[in-house]
């Protein structure tokens, strides 16, 4: 604008100076601006740097002046109380490299930093109803893995390596869930009707397959409950389950490769249930098989 120069600008620490900061009016004083050597403010009121400045003496700054007066007061007394939001401060933090005020910089880094909620790294749904874990797996695109456990659905007392077994399978989903939580959708179920412990795993909305951990065995004249833990299967489960991956069917040749002890032939849309009792059955009379073809009579 017609009148405006650029001076050199050089007085005693208590001459007043007018700032116009983006608009916003201030008055201050050489030695506010210049108590600290090495910032840009000093270096322009110690006649290091040259000024702009209107045809009334106001000095002129092209910079947001929304926290200017902030800046002011650190200059001041070497603290100030921040703003409470997280966008001020990042505003602030913005002017504060600009003016190149180092402390009042890591101030408000130090603020945001600790503004930042931990992120999870992933999170668990404990469902509520049954309804609900069929509203989760619907509107989910990953693949689902679900545990019931249920401890108290027991009629019958437990074997003695069934709470040992119960503690493991969870601590299984616990590690599983860390390890394919972006790829797959893990629930756990506390509420379930009638099972003890079961995992059931989805695929496309989907039930798949599922691996039931409790059985009933006789002891004496007395029925015992046996929960189990098929570690393998479990396993195996999972990983088949992220061939839902995708939107697609699963490739059956991929299905079936990876499908190395499923029982009969392996579909997209087949659901498969097994319990340890059941593997150990047909281990047996496979093996039972391979002796006979062996050792002819």
């Amino acid at each position: 604008m017609s009148g405006d120069q650029k001076v050199l600008l050089k007085g005693h620490s208590s001459q007043y100076v007018k700032l116009n900061v983006g608009g916003r009016l201030y008055y201050t004083t050489i030695g506010t601006l210049t108590k600290h050597n090495d910032t840009m403010l000093s270096a322009m009121f110690s006649g290091r740097m040259e000024v702009l400045t209107d045809s009334e003496g106001w000095i002129l700054i092209d910079r947001c002046g929304n926290h200017f007066g902030i800046i002011l007061n650190f200059l001041r007394d070497g603290s100030v109380p921040l703003p409470e939001t997280n966008k001020e401060i990042a505003e602030l933090l913005a002017e504060s490299k600009y003016y190149c005020i180092t402390e009042l910089a890591l101030s408000c880094e130090r603020a945001l930093y600790a503004h930042i909620e931990p992120k999870p790294i992933c999170r668990i749904p404990l469902i509520t109803s049954q309804k609900e874990e069929q509203l989760l797996i619907s509107a989910s695109s990953k693949p689902a893995v679900i545990l019931v456990v249920q401890r108290q659905n027991n009629k019958y007392s437990y074997t003695s390596t069934s709470d040992d077994n119960l503690l493991k399978n969870i601590e299984l989903f616990d590690k599983l869930s860390l390890r394919f939580n972006e790829r797959i959708l893990f629930i756990k179920d506390v509420i379930g009707p009638s099972e003890i412990c079961c995992w059931s795993f989805y695929g496309h909305g989907k039930k798949v397959a599922e691996v039931c951990c409790t059985s009933i065995v006789y002891a004496t004249d007395r029925k015992h409950t046996k929960v189990e833990f098929p570690e393998a299967r479990i396993y195996e489960e999972t990983l088949q389950v992220l061939l839902y991956e995708n939107r697609n069917a699963p490739d059956q040749d991929l299905m079936q490769a990876t499908s190395s002890v499923r029982v009969g032939g392996v579909s997209g849309t087949s659901m498969h249930q097994y319990t340890s009792d059941e593997e150990e059955e047909r281990t047996g009379l496979a093996r039972l098989r391979s002796n006979k073809r062996n050792n002819p009579t």
